[in-house]
């Protein structure tokens, strides 16, 4: 293998922008507007707006917290800085395997789209065979590098958007958008305010490669606030349109393709499989690209293997990080037994949630600059926030959780024993 080296910057706020909004937006989008007015009709985009705002106290902590790092690893860094490298390590071991988990699982739903359209990838060898070729797809952009990654998540992204503004615009021209504004029920509310926390999920994609950012101090908090903004509107506008044209959704049909096979016939219907099979290869993409940043970031600080902080020295990319996260994601897509650890997914994002949350004052209290009064109470409402939502978390997500966490356990404290070993051997 090459000697380790830096990675080079080459992204600018664009970029940076694209790994928060593909996070933020993949399969949910095409079902979620149906779930919503069925619950609570049509206040059903200001609950998206409540979403946003739920969120909004963790993403201001992550801007805050990004605004101090110019390195790889997001949360790593954050939690290490205030708790120590276990913390760190914790903390990213717990989003990398929900990453992990999560690539798996969207990769089947997006052949489940193209099946749609391509009848043929229903068959069980051709689907399992179509999943692992676009994980190996993703992976090998990922490797020939960052440049590339994101030029291709540019343009999936603008594959998957296009169809989209397209339904909303003809969606409103063509049918009433008077639709009103009805409170619902505290009962109804209740019953989807989690799933407005969910979508806006992943926003915090945009600081685990701030590494390869140009000025990610400025850069990446302005992409966290701005694409939260730009996504909460983009969000209310689909659902208003949803609401305008109301389509008759039956069974498990997408209530987007519906919408717009109602206002544009088959080819709506067409188009939008292929805006959805495309969102979740582009939100999958955007995990790709960030998620062996982790690694390689645990592995600078010495809590993973430093094999994880190998760079190619050809593509200059963490080569070795991105090639077993894509082994990680073939061999889970073909384990049946994979939907336990897709429960916890949820839970492991939260854990890392709430460490990025506590670390914040505990940093600001060691610089010598004073920080705004408000950061405080910010970092304790974010704090709460995530209590929160894992307190409707299921039995068994706790229980996966708990052993993903006690998995990292001994993968730490082996890399610890081997930087151990080598320090004694240097000596």
């Amino acid at each position: 293998m090459e000697k380790t080296q830096e990675l080079p910057r080459t992204v600018g706020f664009w970029g940076a922008a694209l790994l928060p909004v593909n996070g933020m937006i993949g399969s949910g989008i095409f079902a979620l507007p149906a779930i919503m007015v069925a619950a609570v009709g049509n206040f059903a985009p200001w609950m998206m707006l409540f979403g946003a705002l739920l969120i909004l106290p963790l993403v201001f902590v992550f801007s805050i917290l990004s605004s101090k790092f110019d390195k790889h690893g997001g949360p790593v860094l954050y939690a290490g800085s205030a708790f120590g490298p276990f913390a760190g390590f914790q903390a990213g071991w717990a989003r990398y395997a929900s990453g992990v988990v999560a690539v798996a699982a969207n990769t089947q739903v997006a052949i489940a789209y193209l099946a749609v359209l391509f009848p043929v990838l229903e068959d069980p060898t051709l689907k399992a065979a179509a999943v692992i070729g676009f994980i190996i797809f993703t992976t090998l952009v990922n490797l020939v590098g960052m440049r590339s990654s994101v030029g291709t998540l540019g343009l999936m992204t603008a594959i998957k958007i296009g169809p989209l503004l397209l339904l909303v615009i003809v969606g409103l021209a063509t049918r009433d958008p008077a639709v009103g504004l009805s409170l619902p029920q505290f009962s109804q509310f209740e019953s989807v305010v989690l799933l407005t926390f969910y979508a806006y999920m992943a926003f915090e994609n945009g600081t685990f490669a701030a590494g390869e950012m140009r000025d990610p101090k400025r850069n990446v908090p302005l992409a966290l606030i701005t694409t939260l903004i730009g996504v909460a509107g983009f969000y209310m506008l689909i659902i208003w349109a949803y609401l305008a044209i109301a389509p008759q959704v039956a069974g498990d049909e997408s209530a987007l393709a519906a919408a717009a096979g109602d206002v544009m016939g088959t080819a709506g219907i067409v188009i939008i499989s292929v805006a959805a099979a495309f969102s979740i290869g582009a939100n999958t993409l955007a995990g790709g690209i960030v998620t062996p940043r982790m690694t390689y970031a645990m592995a600078e600080q010495g809590t993973l293997p430093q094999a994880f902080a190998h760079v190619s020295k050809r593509f200059h990319t963490p080569d070795v990080s991105i090639l077993f996260y894509g082994l990680a994601a073939i061999l889970f897509s073909l384990w049946g037994g994979f939907v336990a650890l897709a429960a916890a997914s949820t839970l492991s994002r939260l854990v890392m949630y709430l460490l990025s949350a506590l670390a914040l004052p505990v940093i600001e209290r060691r610089e010598e600059a004073s920080s705004p009064f408000w950061h405080l109470p910010l970092s304790v409402i974010a704090a709460l926030s995530t209590f929160w939502v894992a307190s409707h978390a299921s039995a068994e997500a706790f229980r996966m959780i708990g052993l993903i966490l006690l998995v990292g356990t001994g993968l730490y404290f082996i890399a610890a024993r081997g930087a151990a070993k080598r320090s004694v051997g240097t000596d």
